[in-house]
């Protein structure tokens, strides 16, 4: 699929004028305040919402009323010019001397919200009806470990498949070295569209492949989302863990009794282990405005970098060295997240293997009028360290199940990569 990728991205990019012309991420977000109207000023944020209202005749009552679409339509390419433009660095910059991953995530956001509203485009209409949102992360990889700070970034993507009304979106970045653009990551995110208020689901137009490269492309969305699904029917929260899961959690449990004793509860923990509960991190964020998306709720970007950073933090306090992302998969947008929320994160090695650490962070919201908490996030990370990391070990049948969970992402991360 990566080689598909790059022979599409090559057919895509022909009569490319170069990266001087074109846009930056910016000009991404710009673009995206004048597609919905949004302001740039939260006092004005109301008016602008409600002036959306009126966009609703404008939507589609059927899918096969609306133009469809090629991959090349939506084909966007974005340059990030840390090395051209050296006083946009310091906001991209981390202590090791690199680029902060989580703003790397913000970017991929954005422009993944652009590739859709660019494959939706209706010329008769200045602003779109509708509000397309992140609904998934489904995978991004990483083929280098250092993201340097002072060489340019390209981003490219195109919608590579299409639902009713979802669109899968597909992206690469690449770096400048010696004057060539060298691949650091593929992403594949989920959008969704939704009515003018954000309400309800709003359809988009379909996607026709032109190629036997772009067929195979759009039928492995295909596969995407019934392996989604797959993955989804089988979680530990709804399914019983398999016969193999059940003797790994059993030979924890022998390997970790006290033989001294014959009681269930004396416990002892094995060597080069640590406990799990002892593995976990937490942080509480209050929501501004100042991190608010398009559609005035906090913008998903921001959630990921601030899970991603904690993520990085408990993976280095667990490892006792610099951790590098591997892999994100699996990021769920259950609910949105309103200005001014309390966002409670927390982040808990559920896995470890070798120099692999499998972290994942839960990501809810507390309502200090109703006293309630309520999830809005779940997110995965495979970090690798610089050497081999103790083994965490869980306690009880809760903590065991994540290390089941953990262990099934990390496999399939390990299977991929």
């Amino acid at each position: 699929m990566k080689k598909l990728s790059s022979v599409l991205a090559r057919t895509l990019t022909s009569g490319n004028s170069g990266s001087l012309s074109l846009p930056d991420m910016s000009e991404v977000r710009s673009r995206l305040r004048d597609i919905v109207g949004a302001s740039a000023n939260w006092r004005d944020h109301v008016q602008a919402m409600q002036e959306r209202k009126a966009l609703h005749t404008l939507l589609a009552k059927r899918q096969e009323d609306l133009p469809p679409r090629r991959m090349k339509d939506s084909y966007l390419e974005v340059i990030l010019p840390l090395g051209s433009q050296p006083e946009i660095r310091e906001k991209y910059l981390n202590v090791h001397n690199s680029v902060r991953f989580g703003r790397i995530l913000e970017d991929l956001d954005s422009l993944g919200v652009l590739i859709c509203y660019t494959h939706t485009k209706q010329e008769a209409q200045p602003r779109s009806p509708l509000s397309i949102v992140t609904a998934l992360v489904d995978k991004i990889n990483l083929c280098k470990k250092i993201i340097y700070p002072d060489c340019d970034i390209k981003f490219t993507g195109n919608v590579s498949w299409v639902g009713k009304t979802s669109m899968e979106v597909k992206m690469h970045m690449l770096q400048l070295h010696d004057g060539d653009y060298s691949p650091v990551l593929d992403a594949t995110f989920v959008m969704v569209a939704r009515d003018p208020e954000n309400k309800r689901p709003a359809f988009v137009n379909p996607l026709i492949p032109e190629s036997p490269e772009e067929e195979e492309i759009f039928k492995q969305g295909e596969f995407n989302k019934t392996k989604r699904i797959d993955f989804s029917t089988a979680s530990l929260l709804k399914m019983a863990p398999t016969a193999e899961e059940r003797n790994i959690v059993h030979d924890i449990f022998l390997n970790t009794l006290d033989t001294r004793t014959v009681s269930f509860r004396s416990r002892v923990l094995p060597p080069n282990s640590v406990w799990m509960e002892d593995a976990k991190l937490k942080s509480l964020q209050i929501c501004h405005p100042q991190e608010r998306n398009i559609f005035n709720r906090i913008f998903g970007g921001f959630l990921m970098r601030k899970a991603f950073e904690l993520g990085w933090a408990t993976a280095c306090s667990c490892g006792g060295s610099r951790p590098f992302i591997v892999s994100v998969d699996d990021i769920m947008f259950q609910r949105p997240v309103e200005v001014g929320s309390l966002l409670l994160l927390s982040a808990q090695v559920c896995y470890t293997e070798k120099n692999y650490i499998q972290v994942r962070v839960h990501s809810e919201v507390y309502d200090a009028d109703t006293r309630e908490h309520q999830t809005t996030n779940i997110f995965h990370f495979t970090f690798i360290s610089e050497k081999e990391v103790p083994r965490v070990v869980p306690k009880t049948y809760g903590e065991s199940m994540l290390y089941l969970d953990g262990k099934r992402h990390f496999t399939a991360t390990v299977k991929e990569i």
